[in-house]
């Protein structure tokens, strides 16, 4: 027992001593306070262009995590998913996989985003589409782009081209989605539209359309042309641009 007791004073005795930690004051404030302000200020004088998407990522974030710093943690979903769109478009489970993001932020992060796609819609609904072409792709890209499965949309058009229904017909895999010519044609004549835009999104990212993507298009085309239905277009969209099957010549 004696051995063991020397082994045990000889260990200690020769251990470094550590300085002690530095106390920290009630009145000490973390060092991102001052920088949470900071950015606040800017926003306010300057307005949203003046600060580039990991700030404004941060603004976000504030009152998501308000006892940390969330610096990292916006320039780490940016580096994970690339834009501000794509962190508010990726799925809670992705978003999860960030250090920093909990279920709780994960889940906050998708109400902005159905906010924002709310407010997207608002802007197109009511409005004579074919003239707030810009506001509709704006919208629809909100709302699919970063989908990781595909959707068949159709946005449902009165005599003045207004928008009076927006709906997700089917949902399909990450490369297909099945839709029925016999209704679509259906739900537009339930709702009394005159004209309808076709709208789908390719989870690849790339929006051009395929092979099967055309003739589905002209089926739906010859159907709704005997019933009075006009159909402007087929939108495609991706994470990084749209086709308009109109626009190019493909219908």
């Amino acid at each position: 027992m004696g051995d063991t007791g020397d082994d045990e004073r000889s260990f200690f005795s020769e251990a470094p001593v550590r300085p002690a930690a530095k106390a920290v004051t009630l009145d000490e404030k973390p060092h991102y306070v001052g920088h949470r302000d900071r950015l606040r200020e800017r926003f306010a004088a300057a307005g949203p262009d003046a600060l580039p998407d990991y700030e404004l990522l941060e603004l976000l974030l504030f009152r998501l995590i308000p006892r940390a710093d969330t610096k990292p943690v916006a320039k780490a979903l940016l580096a994970r998913f690339g834009t501000l769109a794509e962190v508010l478009g990726a799925p809670v489970g992705l978003l999860q996989e960030v250090k920093g993001i909990g279920p709780t932020v994960a889940l906050d992060l998708k109400v902005v985003a159905a906010t924002a796609q709310r407010m997207a819609r608002g802007e197109v609904r009511g409005r004579e589409v074919l003239s707030s072409w810009q506001q509709l792709l704006d919208y629809c890209r909100s709302a699919m782009a970063f989908e990781e499965r595909e959707q068949f949309r159709i946005l449902f058009l009165d005599k003045k081209n207004a928008l009076i229904a927006d709906e997700v017909q089917q949902v399909g895999t990450v490369d297909h989605t099945p839709v029925y010519p016999r209704e679509v044609v259906k739900r537009a004549l339930e709702l009394s539209a005159t004209a309808i835009i076709l709208v789908h999104n390719h989870p690849s990212g790339d929006p051009t359309p395929s092979r099967a993507d055309i003739e589905m298009t002209k089926e739906i085309i010859d159907a709704a042309k005997r019933l009075g239905i006009a159909v402007h277009d087929h939108i495609i969209i991706g994470r990084k641009g749209y086709s308009s099957m109109k626009g190019l010549l493909l219908i």
